[in-house]
């Protein structure tokens, strides 16, 4: 089913009314949409303390661009929407963040768990214990210049107490991009959850079908040599519904359906009247989450990042049972910020980035090897040499005496080398003490770049960014990521 049969007017005006318009540019679009007709571009993520790590923003921006060029490409209104998963149940993903100090050592900030039912989607969870304390202790590590003061009480506003993660997360975002018309969904808003209803009920009866479907694909991507990034689980429904364990995974059990970690069965219908007494219940997991929000946006392209890229690949099929065209999957922008001072430990070593996304431990052996005086390199070298070809003529001499004799030699070379060895990581050590310092710059370098063994983005916070380059760091970011369709007149 095309997107425009989907979408008339009053299916419009259902869209938006469900989203939310936190600046002037963004109400501007969602008025031009309402008017016009036009279409979203769709993003989202699990909500952050104090925003999460970078990605998050490079999701929303990427999706602000993507939306500009698909305007200009089909000439018809296209808005970015950013949908906050605050029906997520992960506490432990989404209670805490990395930033770096000003010596460059990272530090975590975590919230304490709070009080109530273990599994809760993190929409009902009110932040209390703890709260001020991190924001404080987080707040301190920022440094104090012309554009501290207005990052410290963007998230002072953004956690007063008893916010939720989701409230405080999507607070922040619009702060930090309330330049651009980006728009937002929450995940458990009451009137979108409401109208998701069909969806998550159709899902319930055809689970059995469904299942079988999903299976068909991943095998077949199996037998062309790729992986399914989402297991297809035996009896799983596509669906969590909140009991007595928090939220719970449905599956599939006989005629009714089994609350995983309950151990609760119930029928359909049951699960069904719990729903419309209460829609919140009821929500959809990673695979049914995109089909629903294609069902009640009229979505042209979804951002997505690297793994959410790989599960789409096992969607197509799946979109198409709900008649519905999965969206163009557009692969979010990213980015790695080389500071000056990183920049010149780069250049003393000789290095590109992705030389240092190794273990340090790796790295500084190797510039230590590297670093070693000629004269000592040659002389093991020639050691090493003379030990091997000498234990060699020794064992050719000794055959015709007793051929045993061959143990003995061998093992008195392999002594040899193993003493030469522990000599030469001696050597190494007395190097790396001599380059103390310069290898001290290089893991500040390391976990500037490859903080926890990962990519800049994935781990650290953008505020350590944001207070240190100002409100010019977004435009920038955004002149970044700009998008060129091969048809743009621009």
């Amino acid at each position: 089913m095309e997107v425009d049969e989907r979408f008339h007017r009053e299916g419009r005006e259902r869209a938006a009314s469900l989203v939310i318009a936190p600046s002037a540019k963004a109400e501007t679009a969602l008025q031009r949409y309402l008017e016009e007709g036009g279409y979203f571009v769709t993003t989202g993520q699990q909500p952050g303390l104090f925003s999460g790590p970078l990605y998050s923003i490079y999701k929303a921006l990427t999706a602000v661009t993507l939306a500009e060029a698909l305007e200009r490409h089909l000439r018809r209104p296209v808005l970015p929407l950013f949908w906050v998963a605050s029906e997520d149940h992960d506490w432990e993903e989404a209670d805490h963040t990395h930033i770096l100090d000003q010596t460059n050592d990272l530090l975590t900030f975590r919230l304490p768990e709070q009080d109530g039912p273990p599994s809760r989607p993190l929409h009902r969870i009110r932040v209390e214990r703890g709260l001020a304390e991190t924001v404080s202790s987080f707040l301190q590590v920022l440094p104090e210049n012309d554009f501290s003061d207005t990052y410290i009480k963007l998230v002072r506003d953004a956690y007063p107490p008893g916010v939720t993660l989701p409230d405080g997360f999507r607070t922040i975002l619009e702060g930090l991009l309330s330049d651009t018309p980006l728009l937002f969904v929450d995940a458990a808003n009451p009137e979108l959850k409401e109208a998701s209803l069909p969806i998550l009920f159709r899902e319930l009866e055809e689970a059995e079908e469904h299942e079988a479907l999903l299976n068909r694909v991943s095998s077949h991507l199996k037998m062309n040599g790729f992986g399914a990034q989402v297991p297809i689980l035996e009896g799983g429904v596509n669906l969590f519904l909140e009991g007595p364990a928090g939220r719970d995974r449905l599956y599939r059990e006989g005629t009714g359906f089994r609350l995983h970690r309950a151990d609760v069965t119930l029928s359909a219908s049951e699960i069904q009247d719990r729903s419309r007494d209460d829609p919140s219940v009821l929500s959809p997991n990673v695979v049914l989450r995109p089909v629903l929000e294609s069902a009640i946006f009229p979505t042209v392209s979804y951002v997505a990042g690297p793994g959410e890229m790989a599960y789409f690949a096992q969607l197509r099929e799946y979109f198409r049972s709900y008649g519905i065209r999965m969206p163009v999957i557009f692969p979010r922008h990213s980015v790695t910020f080389v500071e000056g001072k990183v920049e010149k430990v780069l250049e003393k070593f000789h290095l590109g980035v992705e030389a240092l996304n190794r273990p340090h431990h790796e790295l500084a052996a190797e510039i230590a090897r590297a670093d070693m005086p000629p004269a000592i390199r040659l002389s093991l070298g020639e050691i090493r040499g003379a030990i091997g070809s000498g234990a060699g003529y020794l064992a050719k001499a000794t055959r015709e005496i007793d051929p045993t004799l061959k143990g003995p030699v061998t093992h008195a070379r392999n002594a040899a080398f193993s003493a030469f060895d522990h000599a030469e990581r001696k050597i190494l050590q007395a190097v790396k003490r001599q380059n103390e310092i310069a290898l001290g710059q290089l893991e500040k370098a390391q976990q500037n770049l490859f903080p926890l063994g990962q990519p800049q983005e994935r781990v650290l916070n953008p505020f350590y960014y944001l207070t240190r380059y100002g409100p010019d760091l977004i435009p920038r970011l955004l002149e970044e990521f700009q998008v060129a369709l091969g048809t743009d007149s621009a």
